[in-house]
């Protein structure tokens, strides 16, 4: 994938090395590589992980930026700066206004408007902030452990994070919570699904215009199976059977690997919004 030629995003704020006392973590131990695997990665809403699991008086400072680390901020500052652009056009289009969020780049721990976390919780979007928490780790992550190497693999993840802020925007995010305080934990998960399915249809959708349209980046051969077997790595049913042996599909939260993937190329063919509604069909 090519971006060195795109423009840079004014919206990351960079905590990386900060030093100082530092801010609690969350969880520990294997407790937190299972939250990271099964529950939180690539998530929505952290909040409610946060408030049960922050744990007062441990505390640690954030390392200073490992080797290489500089040139993987400058990609996401392209990749962040590709979504306002392509998203502002989208919303024009729509007669509405965008408001680009802001990108956080930490190291190890970070505060966000919905409390702590830790950098084996992966990157997430806070609605009340109305921003998106990255540990550049997590791309070598990726790479080591999920499997689901490459730039364009990368530009999905901030991509669907980036899905989140949309929906927070058009007040999607709000119904769909507001929904799952009326039913059931099954359901709830149901509804859950289908938000992230969403954000994978709508990160399809900016690859599909900043592509066709040269918006900071330009797909190379090779780029479109980054970022599917990305989708499939991140699947529910391979992450618990990576992390347990077997899957739970009524404890799905984000959506198998054939859906995941399914969402994902749905928006990268179509190129339009209207048509990442995972809350109209029967089977997501």
């Amino acid at each position: 994938m090519r971006w060195d030629f795109g423009r840079r995003s004014r919206n990351v704020e960079d905590r990386r090395g900060g030093g100082g006392a530092g801010v609690p973590i969350v969880g520990g131990g294997i407790g937190a590589v299972l939250l990271a695997l099964v529950v939180a990665l690539l998530g929505g809403d952290p909040s409610a992980i946060f408030e049960q699991a922050q744990s007062p008086g441990n505390y640690e400072t954030a390392p200073s930026r490992a080797p290489g680390q500089d040139q993987q901020a400058e990609f996401v500052s392209v990749v962040l700066a590709s979504t306002e652009d392509t998203w502002g056009a989208l919303f024009q289009q729509a007669g509405e206004r965008y408001a680009d969020p802001k990108l956080v780049l930490f190291n190890n721990v970070v505060q966000s408007a919905c409390g702590a976390a830790e950098s084996a919780m992966g990157p997430f979007y806070c609605p009340r902030d109305q921003s998106v928490y990255i540990d550049l780790s997590f791309f070598n992550e990726m790479k080591t452990k999920l499997g689901a190497p490459g730039d364009f693999a990368q530009a999905y993840v901030i991509a669907h994070e980036v899905g989140h802020h949309v929906q927070n925007l058009l007040g999607i995010s709000r119904q769909v919570q507001g929904l799952q305080q009326r039913v059931g934990r099954t359901e709830a998960n149901q509804l859950s699904v289908r938000l992230e399915l969403q954000a994978d249809c709508f990160a399809g959708v900016w690859a599909h215009h900043a592509d066709r349209n040269q918006i900071g980046i330009s797909l190379e051969q090779g780029d479109i199976e980054e970022g599917l077997n990305a989708a499939s790595a991140i699947g529910d049913d391979r992450l618990q059977e990576r992390s347990r042996g077997y899957a739970v599909p009524d404890s799905f939260t984000h959506g198998s690997s054939a859906q995941r993937v399914r969402w994902f190329k749905q928006g990268l063919q179509t190129g339009n919004p209207d048509q990442c509604n995972t809350f109209e069909v029967a089977n997501p």
